[in-house]
């Protein structure tokens, strides 16, 4: 399969070809202990971008945004399941402190 796309410097059309190390599909299947810890991953990535939405200053969210996005990027490789439980227990904490000073300030209404 060939795909074309416009080369940004010269703007001339260039092939590029699709090979197996494009696949999106993993080399190696996850087993059910990895595939439930990745799950908690994503559930911690979306609960902490649900909660930045409620705050008020859009220079914050942005801040706030930027600051998840790097972290659970910087940390994308890991495969070390203490590692990923630990990372995931300070994700969790900050989540918690992000909640609770949301709670104070009165934006949020959650308990």
């Amino acid at each position: 399969m060939f795909w074309f796309a416009k080369s940004l410097r010269k703007g001339k059309l260039i092939r590029i070809t699709r090979n197996a190390n494009m696949s999106k599909v993993p080399k190696v299947a996850l087993n059910l202990k990895q595939f439930m810890l990745r799950q908690e991953v994503l559930k911690l990535y979306r609960d902490i971008f649900r909660t930045i939405r409620q705050v008020p200053d859009k220079h914050s969210q942005a801040e706030l945004k930027a600051w998840a996005r790097h972290d659970f990027q910087i940390n994308r490789s890991q495969n070390d399941e203490v590692a990923i439980k630990m990372l995931m227990q300070h994700g969790r904490r900050s989540l918690t402190e992000l909640k609770t000073s949301l709670q104070l300030s009165g934006v949020s209404e959650e308990k």
